[in-house]
């Protein structure tokens, strides 16, 4: 067995421990520079942000092949064009559109919505976890459950505002009646 695959040199530690540490620090600061949305959890768009940066940050590490500046650079696009394409989807119903995804109906009133959840990939048992995770027993007690723009489940119970909360969801064909006509 090589031994090289345990230890190479003190250089090549030196050299992790230093540049991960102001690699670190960079991002930390291009972060606070570019507000909280950058690492919001929002939609499948703040995803690969998230995670695009966190490879960088490996790769600046671990690769001896990728100066620390070029890392800082990387780090600085990502963040960059994170903040221009949120700002455009701000500014842009198009736009908004385009990157985001639109929260999804998926239990009204005790009654599941087979399409709705045939269309989001989801089944019975994980709206029912949903529900159960917070803390309600009976659907009954359940105005409705949504599959929200970052794939969390919401459960809106009576009596916490539903229609106010339900009223931006498009409407469910399976639905009988819209969740917010009739103050419902």
């Amino acid at each position: 067995m090589d031994s090289s695959i345990f230890f190479q040199s003190w250089i090549g530690l030196v050299r992790v421990v230093v540049v991960g540490t102001v690699a670190y620090m960079a991002l930390v600061v291009l972060l606070r520079i570019s507000g909280k949305r950058t690492l919001s959890k929002m939609n499948a768009f703040d995803l690969v942000v998230t995670v695009a940066l966190g490879s960088t940050l490996a790769t600046i590490i671990l690769s001896k092949d990728v100066a620390l500046a070029e890392g800082v650079a990387a780090f600085a696009l990502l963040i960059g064009l994170q903040y221009i394409i949120t700002w455009l989807s701000v500014r842009s119903p198009a736009v908004s559109r385009l990157i985001k995804g639109e929260p999804t109906l998926l239990l009204y009133r005790g009654r599941y919505l087979p399409g709705q959840m045939r269309r989001m990939r989801v089944v019975e048992a994980e709206v029912r976890a949903a529900i159960r995770e917070q803390g309600v027993a009976a659907l009954r007690d359940v105005e409705a459950v949504v599959l929200e723009t970052d794939g969390t489940f919401t459960v809106v119970t009576p009596g916490t505002g539903a229609a106010t909360a339900l009223g931006d969801l498009p409407p469910a064909a399976e639905t009988a009646v819209h969740p917010d006509q009739n103050g419902n």
